[in-house]
């Protein structure tokens, strides 16, 4: 009787329903109008936003009338609206389905042009430190809008390269009006330092400038750092240089037997005596390791006087 009631139990449990995952397909997700995406941004659910301002996202980085729009943004002097231009493009390369996009739609002149000058914008957003402290990184208590425009150039210059960077004057508008020192010595010194101790974003783009031939030269008109000087190769081809090693018995004085003296002499000989001087050469060295390399370890070669 039990085991009767305790089945018509179970049978009677109303179970809950799971929750259907539903997704929204590409053709749902073009079909929704401008009016609706801005309704859905203000809606209290923050999936809901976020889902919408990933949509959002992905149609701005495919619409070029929308990047000139935030390129020009973050080229104005009020800092609001600078802030909401920035925060649009690095928002947009959270997501990497889209971010090669945004890469293929800011690797431009002007492109570059706009994130320079925003750049340039920020110097007089705040009072910034001296740069002679190598053991303390000031990149975390920049302005959030330099942090941004440089991990746009970071990002930029990963996947493209540094080349346009530099045509766009990045280092003459903004690297080296950073306050790296009163002297031309100072302010090597300290960028050396700087490339040295620190690791962070601008060290990163600075190892990048560095390693390119346009990126190096940029960097010495700035005077920021120094041409590399390459060592003189010398091309005399006629003068021959002999090592003659002084060979001591066991016995003798172990500083003596590394003597090496190098010695020019001039190729006078013919081709039959270099041949004999080179045969007479011709020997066998045997030793098992166990005591220093001595003339009695050494093998000639029997000559044939009549050779």
């Amino acid at each position: 009787m039990r085991a009767i009631l305790l089945h018509s139990r179970d049978k009677a449990e109303i179970q809950p329903t799971q929750p259907k995952t539903q997704y929204i397909t590409q053709s749902t997700e073009d079909s929704l109008k401008l009016s609706t995406l801005d309704t859905l941004l203000q809606h209290y659910n923050f999936a809901i936003r976020d889902t919408t301002l990933r949509i959002i996202a992905g149609r701005a980085v495919n619409d070029g009338s929308a990047i000139g729009h935030l390129l020009w943004g973050i080229t104005r002097k009020d800092y609001d609206e600078r802030m909401r231009s920035l925060r649009a493009l690095t928002f947009a390369l959270e997501d990497s389905s889209y971010r090669g996009s945004l890469v293929v739609a800011l690797d431009t002149p002007n492109g570059y042009s706009a994130i320079v000058r925003s750049l340039e914008l920020s110097l007089d957003d705040v009072e910034h430190e001296k740069l002679d402290d190598p053991l303390y990184d000031e990149y975390f208590l920049r302005d959030i809008g330099e942090q941004r425009c440089l991990l746009l150039v970071s990002v930029l210059i990963h996947h493209r390269g540094v080349g346009k960077l530099v045509q766009a004057q990045f280092v003459e508008k903004w690297l080296a009006k950073q306050p790296w020192g009163d002297t031309d010595e100072a302010r090597r010194k300290n960028f050396a330092l700087y490339m040295d101790r620190k690791k962070n974003r601008i060290s990163e783009i600075c190892f990048q400038l560095r390693s390119s031939k346009v990126g190096r030269k940029a960097l010495v008109r700035s005077k920021l750092t120094t041409k590399l000087r390459k060592p003189k190769r010398d091309r005399s081809a006629n003068i021959k240089v002999v090592l003659e090693i002084s060979m001591a018995n066991e016995g003798d004085n172990p500083l003596e037997t590394s003597q090496i003296e190098l010695v020019p002499r001039v190729n006078d000989q013919s081709v039959e005596e270099q041949r004999l001087r080179r045969r007479h050469r011709e020997a066998m060295v045997l030793n098992d390791g166990t005591h220093s390399l001595g003339r009695s370890d050494i093998i000639e070669r029997e000559h044939d006087l009549n050779s």
